[in-house]
């Protein structure tokens, strides 16, 4: 029912993957060194914890996940993905790359197999590529009235440096921006599943990757609702599964802002809806109206292919209406 997507041509797949994975490194190492020289009090010995330290350096040498493994060594995605999941494994998150799922103008979608410390058979593995913010067209419209964190997830002082650093789109300003827009996704996904939404639950996540639930099985993804087509016995009761999470999202002040038949997933004729790094605060952003609407729009016209008959016009409205009355 799916085919995977083929390889884009605009994805310059160069030595910027080399040096995500390096940076990768450094700072991986930069953060076990600060551990070991903070140890204090009666927990290990420096001399331990460096033990410690050089035996999951060891460790990383030797992941090597089957996928990677089928990829030239010198190859610029291999690197990027040891790179990229190398602290998930030694932290018995993930124990496998199984194989690429998803290949997308932003990131790859990896299926992994689930290591002893998760509680999944199966976790996707979503990684972002350095480029990534020059394939997002009005992103400004979008983080208007976004709260601002740093990689930690605490809230940025207004003005401080930090802030200036990410106007001036310096080279820290836009890895700091990098960083913050795969930390909001994280967080908004998080927070709609802890709300019960119809969403993979969010793992953990670090530097350029997501790690979530994964919708597949060993051999195949899930696939995303544009490749597929629904029996009209379903059809009606999926949308109305759609408009649900779309109505919970505006009940915890949020629209999703780029939803369509491309990032909701059909597995075992259910749903899942995938995507958040674009999500909008709607008490804030004077742009969110609109972009439900036009998310609206987007899944009627898709379903009315199935036999559903619905007034996106009207529906929207709706939704937005109930969103003001709750905040009164």
């Amino acid at each position: 029912m799916m085919t995977r997507s083929e390889p884009l041509d605009d994805f310059d797949l160069d030595d910027r993957y080399d040096q995500l994975a390096e940076d990768a490194l450094y700072r991986q190492h930069g953060r076990m060194v600060n551990q070991v020289n903070r140890t204090k009090g009666d927990g290990p010995s420096r001399k331990e914890e460096i033990a410690s330290l050089v035996e999951d350096n060891d460790l990383i040498q030797d992941f090597v996940p089957t996928y990677a493994a089928k990829l030239d060594p010198k190859h610029h995605e291999r690197k990027w993905v040891i790179g990229s999941l190398q602290g998930f494994w030694v932290d018995k998150i993930i124990h496998d790359v199984l194989y690429q799922a998803k290949v997308g103008k932003e990131a790859n979608v990896y299926a992994c197999a689930g290591g002893d410390a998760s509680d999944y058979e199966l976790i996707a593995a979503k990684l972002y590529r350095p480029r990534m913010f020059r394939h997002l067209r009005n992103d400004a419209a979008y983080k208007i009235g976004r709260l601002t964190h740093n990689r930690e997830g605490k809230k940025i002082r207004k003005n401080s440096g930090v802030e200036r650093a990410m106007k001036k789109k310096s080279t820290f300003g836009q890895s700091l921006e990098f960083s913050n827009w795969i930390g909001h996704e994280y967080r908004m996904q998080k927070m709609l599943w802890d709300a019960g939404a119809d969403v993979p639950e969010p793992v953990a996540h670090t530097g350029n990757a997501i790690l979530m639930a994964f919708l597949g099985d060993q051999t195949i993804p899930a696939a995303t609702l544009n490749d597929v087509r629904l029996d009209p016995a379903e059809a009606q009761p999926l949308f109305n599964k759609i408009i649900e999470n779309m109505h919970l999202m505006l009940s915890l002040d949020y629209v999703h802002g780029d939803l369509s038949a491309y990032n909701i997933l059909y597995w075992q004729a259910d749903v899942s809806i995938i995507d958040f790094p674009q999500m909008v605060n709607a008490t804030v952003n004077p742009n969110a109206e609109e972009f439900l609407q036009r998310d609206v729009q987007r899944i009627v016209d898709y379903f009315a292919s199935f036999g559903v008959s619905a007034d996106a016009s009207d529906i929207a409205s709706s939704l937005w209406r109930d969103f003001l009355n709750g905040r009164l």
